[in-house]
Parts: C-alpha cells; sequence; structure tokens
C-alpha cells in the first residue's frame, strides 16, 4: 500500500492537483513553478493534503461521528448546533503525530528558506472542490494571519480542519449538493509579507463591474489585505489600460480613485491581528505609486495570459523590504461568465428628489423595498423576501440573507468588497461606502436603490417607479452610417462596452471639470484672487499637488482616458470645454475670473476663450491634459473637437494656441474637428475644411441661430425645431461641401434619439455618422437601417472615413 504523503512543498504543485491540495493550493503551486521566471513572486510555502484530511478522518472514529452529527441536520436538529458539535469533534484531538510532524518539518524547512528562526506565517484553509466552474467554496473557511511557532501553527492547522464545518459552510454544501464528508480540506501555509507595515489588496484583470476586458483593476489599502478583501475600507483604485501596458514607453495608469481607507489591519500581541484607525496622513495618500501599479498589472496580465481566463488576483507589500507578491490567484466568475450578447437596462420613469444616501454602484439594477437594518445576520425567516438589506460591512455569514435581498447598503467598503462581489454574482444591486447608511435609513422606511445612474449608486425615499429593457445586440442590424455614442460620465464610460457602437462622436469636458474637477482652472492657477473661503476649498480638493495645475491635468486626463479606452481603437471625438459664462462662475473659484454677461449662449464661450488672455492658461491645462491622453498614455483614438468657433481667424489662432501646448494637427495622427453650429461654419465650409479634419454639427446651436430662437425660451418653443426647412438644407449644404473637401459630418444631438424621421433626414443628407446617448443606440441603429433600407436602390455613399 502506498504511503501518504502528508504535506507538498508549493514548488512541487500545479493547478492539475485541485483534488490534492484544494483550488487556492493548486493556484500558488502553478504560479511558483509555472510563473516564477516571468516575473511573478509568490511567497514560499507548503501544502497539506487531501490524503492527510482522510487520515485524520479516520482516526479515533472522526469520520463516524462526524456523520451522525450531519444525518441530526437531516432529522431537523439546527445548524449551528450541529456545526458546534463537528467543529468540536475536530479541536478535541490531536492532529494525527504523522501529519503532525511532517508539518512541523516542513515549517521548519520554510525557516531555513528564509533564514528567519520561526518566521510569522499565513495558515488558510483549501477546500479540494474549491473555484469549481459551477460552485465556489472560496471565503467558505477560515484564514489565520501572523501564525508564529510550531504550537500556534498546529493550533492553526487543526481550526482550519475544524473550519469545514462552520455553520455558512454546512449551508452552502447543503444547497449546492455536496455531500460533506467527500470535501477534502488541504490547509496551505505560507510566509507572511509584511504588509501591515504597507499595503495590500486585489487586481481584477478586467473591470469588476461591467465585465471590461481592455483593463486592469488595483485595489489598494493600508495593511493586511483583509480589509480590502472584507469590504470593511473604501480602497485606493487604479485602472490599467492593457494595451498601452504593453509598450514601456508609455503611462498605462489612465485613472487614480484615493479611498478614505479609515481603517487598517495590524499585527498585533502574540501572533494576532487587530483593525486599528489609519493615521490621518495616511488616509489621503496613495498606497501604491505608479510604477508599483504596473508591476503588479503586469504580474495580473502575465496570470491571465497563462490561465487564458480573467483572474482574481490578491497581492501584498512588504514594508521592511518594498517588494510586491502574488499571495493568491483565481478566475474571475461573475463578469467573464456574463452573456456579451443581450444588454439589460433599467431606468427610474420619474424624477427622484435628492437621494437619502449615496455610495460606490454595484450592478447597474433598481432595487426596492423596506429597510431592513441588521447590525449581524440573522435566521432566514427574520429576513422578509424583497428586503433592502442596510448594515455597516457583510462577509461570508451574510450570505444567506444576502440571497433573499432586493438590494443591499452597506456604510463600508468598495468595488471590490464581499458585498460588492456576492451582489454581482447574485445579481443583486448594492450601494457600498455610503459611510452613513445604517444612521440615515431607518428600520421599515421604503427605499429605491438605484444602481442605473453611473457610478454613483443612491438610495431614493419610496418606491419609485422604473422600466427595464433587453436587447439582444446579435440582432442589431449593420449600418452603413457610422451610428457612434455621446459620452460625459467617465465612471460610467466601461458601462456601454458591450454595445456595438463606431466610437464616441462627443465626449464632453464640461462634465469631468465640473464633477472630478470641481474647480474653475483659472482659481486653481490663480488663488490669488480668491476670496478666503474659495482658498480653503482649493487647498482641500488640491492636498497633496503642490502645483495646483497638475491637480487639473491629473483630474481632466483621466477623465478622457477612460472614455478613450472605453472605445479602443475606435475613433473618440472629445469636445474642449464648452461652459457658458454663467456656467463657469459656478464652478469653485470661478467668479471673479468671469464677466456678468445679458446673454451667456452667444458670448464669451467656445473657441474665443482659449487664445484670450482671460482663459488662455486654462486653455493651456486642457491641452496639456488631452496631450498626455494622446501621447503619454497612446490613447491616440482622441480626436479633439473645437466648439463655437465663430471665424477663421478665430480658427488660426486656436490651432496656433493647441501647437504651442504641443499638439500640433497631424502629429502623431491627431486630427482636430469643428462642431458646426454657427450659419458661418455652413457658409464659410470649405475654408472651415482647410483648418479642420472633420465637422460634427451641433443641432440644438445651429437651429438657434439659423432661427433666431434662444433654445431655452419657453414662449418660443414651438418654433425651436431642428427639422425646420432652413436647417435642414443647411445640414445637406455642410454635407456636400464638406464631402467634396474629402471631410466627414457627423451629428451629435438628442433628436435623432426621439424622432425616426429626423434621423431619416441625416441618411438621406448623406452624414457618415451620428452620435446619440447609449440608452437609445439600439433604436437609433435600427432607425438608421430602416433610412439607408428606404434610399433609392437600397444604397447611399459612403463619406469619408472618420
Amino acid at each position: 500500500m502506498e504511503s501518504v504523503r502528508h504535506v507538498v512543498p508549493f514548488t512541487e504543485l500545479s493547478r492539475r492537483d485541485v483534488g490534492r491540495v484544494g483550488g487556492k493550493n493548486a493556484s500558488l503551486g502553478e504560479l511558483t513553478n509555472r510563473l516564477a521566471d516571468a516575473g511573478v513572486r509568490v511567497p514560499p510555502g507548503f501544502a497539506t493534503t487531501a490524503e492527510a484530511y482522510g487520515e485524520l478522518l479516520d482516526t479515533d472514529g472522526l469520520r463516524d461521528l462526524a456523520r451522525r452529527q450531519i444525518d441530526r441536520l437531516h432529522e431537523g436538529a439546527p445548524l449551528d448546533e450541529v456545526g458546534a458539535a463537528v467543529r468540536s469533534l475536530f479541536l478535541a484531538r490531536p492532529l494525527p503525530a504523522p501529519l503532525r510532524d511532517a508539518v512541523l518539518a516542513a515549517y521548519e524547512e520554510l525557516a531555513a528558506h528564509t533564514g528567519r528562526h520561526a518566521p510569522e506565517v499565513a495558515v488558510r484553509s483549501s477546500a479540494t472542490a474549491e473555484d469549481l466552474p459551477e460552485a465556489s467554496f472560496a471565503g467558505q473557511q477560515e484564514t489565520y494571519l501572523n501564525v508564529r511557532g510550531p504550537d500556534a501553527l498546529l493550533e492553526a492547522c487543526a481550526r482550519c480542519y475544524a473550519s469545514l464545518f462552520t455553520d455558512r459552510a454546512i449551508d452552502y454544501r447543503e444547497r449546492m449538493g455536496f455531500d460533506h464528508l467527500a470535501v477534502a480540506l488541504s490547509v496551505g501555509v505560507q510566509i507572511m509579507v509584511r504588509s501591515d507595515l504597507a499595503g495590500a489588496g486585489v487586481v481584477f484583470t478586467l473591470d469588476p463591474e461591467s465585465g471590461f476586458p481592455d483593463v486592469i483593476v488595483v485595489s489598494a489599502a493600508w495593511g493586511l489585505g483583509e480589509t480590502v478583501v472584507s469590504g470593511r475600507v473604501d480602497p485606493d483604485e487604479y485602472t490599467v489600460f492593457k494595451p498601452s501596458a504593453k509598450d514601456p514607453a508609455l503611462d498605462p495608469v489612465i485613472d487614480v480613485r484615493t479611498g478614505s481607507k479609515r481603517l487598517k489591519t495590524v499585527y498585533a500581541e502574540a501572533g494576532l491581528t487587530r483593525t486599528v484607525d489609519t493615521p490621518e496622513d495616511e488616509r489621503g495618500r496613495r498606497v501604491l505609486g505608479d510604477a508599483e501599479v504596473r508591476t503588479l498589472a503586469d504580474q495580473a496580465a502575465r496570470i491571465e495570459e497563462h490561465y487564458g481566463c480573467p483572474m482574481d488576483v490578491e497581492w501584498a507589500k512588504d514594508g521592511l523590504t518594498g517588494e510586491l507578491w502574488i499571495v493568491q490567484a483565481r478566475p474571475e466568475t461573475v463578469q467573464s461568465r456574463r452573456r456579451a450578447t443581450t444588454l439589460s437596462r433599467r431606468r427610474l420613469t420619474v424624477t427622484p428628489g435628492e437621494p437619502l444616501v449615496e455610495g460606490i454602484a454595484v450592478g447597474e439594477a433598481i432595487g426596492r423595498g423596506p429597510v431592513v437594518a441588521l447590525d449581524a445576520p440573522v435566521e432566514l425567516d427574520r429576513f422578509p423576501q424583497g428586503g433592502v438589506l442596510v448594515t455597516g460591512v457583510t462577509d461570508p455569514d451574510w450570505e444567506p440573507v444576502m440571497k433573499r435581498a432586493a438590494a443591499i447598503v452597506t456604510d463600508h467598503g468598495g468595488r471590490t468588497s464581499h458585498a460588492a462581489i456576492v451582489s454581482r454574482e447574485l445579481g443583486v444591486p448594492a450601494v457600498v461606502g455610503t459611510g452613513d447608511g445604517t444612521r440615515i435609513l431607518r428600520d421599515g422606511r421604503p427605499v429605491t436603490v438605484s444602481c442605473a445612474e453611473g457610478a454613483s449608486g443612491r438610495v431614493y425615499e419610496g418606491l419609485l417607479p422604473y422600466e427595464e429593457t433587453l436587447t439582444d445586440l446579435a440582432d442589431l442590424p449593420a449600418t452603413r452610417t457610422r451610428v457612434m455614442l455621446n459620452l460625459a460620465d467617465p465612471s460610467a464610460a466601461f458601462r456601454w462596452w458591450r454595445l456595438p457602437a463606431d466610437g464616441v462622436g462627443l465626449a464632453r469636458l464640461e462634465f469631468v471639470v465640473a464633477h472630478q474637477v470641481k474647480a474653475h482652472p483659472m482659481a486653481l492657477l490663480h488663488p490669488e484672487r480668491l476670496d478666503a473661503d474659495d482658498r480653503h476649498a482649493i487647498e482641500r480638493i488640491t492636498e497633496g499637488y503642490p502645483d495646483r495645475g497638475e491637480y487639473f491635468v491629473d483630474r481632466l486626463s483621466h477623465g478622457i482616458a477612460r472614455i478613450a479606452a472605453s472605445r479602443w481603437p475606435a475613433p473618440v471625438v472629445v469636445r474642449t470645454s464648452d461652459f457658458k459664462t454663467n456656467e463657469y462662475a459656478k464652478l469653485l473659484g470661478g467668479r471673479p475670473f468671469e464677466p456678468d454677461e445679458a446673454n451667456p449662449m452667444i458670448g464669451w464661450r467656445g473657441a474665443s476663450r482659449y487664445y484670450s488672455e482671460g482663459y488662455r492658461e486654462g486653455f493651456a491645462l486642457e491641452c496639456r491634459a488631452l496631450r498626455r491622453v494622446r501621447d503619454g498614455m497612446g490613447l491616440t483614438n482622441v480626436v479633439v473637437m473645437i466648439p463655437f468657433c465663430r471665424t477663421l481667424d478665430e480658427a488660426d489662432r486656436v490651432l496656433a494656441v493647441m501647437a504651442e501646448e504641443g499638439l500640433v494637427r497631424g502629429e502623431n495622427g491627431l486630427r482636430v474637428y469643428v462642431m458646426a453650429e454657427i450659419p458661418a461654419n455652413i457658409i464659410l465650409a470649405e475654408e472651415f475644411a482647410e483648418r479642420f479634419d472633420g465637422f460634427s454639427i451641433g443641432s440644438n446651436d445651429l437651429t438657434q441661430l439659423t432661427l433666431g430662437v434662444d433654445r431655452d425660451s419657453e414662449a418660443l418653443a414651438h418654433v425651436f425645431d431642428e427639422s425646420d426647412p432652413a436647417v435642414v438644407r443647411s445640414i445637406r449644404l455642410l454635407a456636400s461641401r464638406a464631402h467634396a473637401a474629402g471631410r466627414p459630418v457627423g451629428l451629435c444631438g438628442q433628436r435623432p434619439s426621439d424622432d425616426p424621421a429626423f434621423t431619416a433626414i441625416l441618411v438621406e443628407a448623406g452624414l457618415d455618422s451620428i452620435s446619440v446617448a447609449p440608452d437609445s443606440f439600439a433604436a437609433v441603429k435600427r432607425h438608421v437601417a430602416q433610412a439607408e433600407g428606404e434610399q433609392s436602390g437600397g444604397s447611399v455613399e459612403d463619406g469619408p472615413d472618420t
């Protein structure tokens, strides 16, 4: 009879050994053996085997005793009573001598390998049925950190074995139909990384919220990684663009969000850990620098390439050495398994009031019901089906309750927290990291939880009506006219990646400035012109930026980059800022820099600002951001568009300013478009075509200025009509003249979304592209196809490539 091998080092394991050492330990062995040469660094360790667990069960009749207790569960005994009884059976006896000796010998080898006497180790449970495609046992068993010395190690191993019978693990196996004693447990013992002195977190090799595959998302918090995995903190989040990461000359970090990180877990006395408040100076400081983010992203990309599927990777940074280590990797099982051809969208059908609380949106759905505020999990019969769970933070013990919830709201956590991950699996909308949800949302209060409004999740008073639409993207017709998207909110851009759009026809910088920069660019550059309150507010939001102009460039470039990355390599047309003076004045610090105008709609806006002394420095910051995105991050699909350009001289002056700031038309493939929204743009189309590479019709302003109608006037609303013959003739004339000059023409506006007849007019005029809101894309695509089919002979001449 072949002797039992109780312990195997990671260096002898691979992913084929799941049945022997469980999914977690098999993965660590695979990384150790196959990817070390590729730069993936895994702390050394070893695993106990399934055979050793079987030997444990056969000692002193443990298997039969455990079986009798489980049989009691089927006879109606309470789950918590059965679980406690089985765990006590495991803890009441020492580990078998052969297993004990093998673990201690392997521990001594680890000590010799690291050169440290009695090194601290992490002791993790790894079930042999873990991470199967149809069921995940991850998180069902226990992990023990900062374990030091032989006695503590043996005790932690015994507790890991007993944790195979936690209440939640028993409940999970019952629901999944697994034989409790057919699932074995392997214990993984791994050198602890001193991340208590630095930081740790999670890496997803796709966007965990939308499934967008071209990015890697790194989450990070101070201290041990348990706070990120459990969702107890709002971590930093760094987004890396995969195509740019392949070129060492480019900066692939396209977005950085600094979380509050209010708590961190550190070592305590006697081999324990404790959670403490994060010092104030660390909360606003980034855990990782760009070079470290890139290193982690590179390792995660190599792991994804090796496994051939999106991955969920845990990492830790050693505060003593500064080294970055991979401590776990498993296939991502939520977004990667979603059907890519069906798009489900929900939207509120009423205009909601102010939200009661806000946080990070998880999923894209809407849920509603009475608030059920809980401090700890309860029995299922005490949680009403369809209640809105409101709590501080969740862990695996909460999962039975979460399955009954219509929506979930937590005070703490980020997009990779336990609440977020489980909510995605369940398809339940969740708003995490609200900060004060448990204080504001009272038990029994009817609320609506909306995750359908971008990256911010909101909880509203009452049960608000909503509608759901399902679109089979595979059924959308092909069209010769390009149908593109209008996007403003960078945080929502990845949500629409599955739409088969031909790019972005209009990305508005105003949204990014208002919501992410939050300050007037000239106020950042000239704080001496501000009052004391505005100066203090500017100091607060720009903390950590000695150069406040760099703060503007950072925020703006990250916003542009997210939108550009979402459609790469299709063109993304980014319009430079087009606030009116009254809108600029409302930005933080804006009042001293903006004149009072009787009619801001036709006042100091668009191109006229960019070369004037009053805004020239602000426009230089916009140019720096655009240049960073294109030349620094490699997103050369960005097309720059100039709004409200009144004259040819103005066009020349703006292009000259751009060139001074390093944005030279034609250089590195840079194309510059102009908005066609002033009759002068139509009348002088040939001359504007000599200066610009394309036109995009702004139908609202073109209608306003062609008909002499204030587009905001209620009294004249019956006159304002984009399909008026004068406006339509201008559109046709521009298309004809621009095409003769080899320039494409598009239109970005709401009217095609609302009016199929207007869409037909644009198709008949021969426009090259129509750009619409994402939720209108499918309908407009069908309208365009119908209009093209109705054209004489079913053909429309293709215009120049956009």
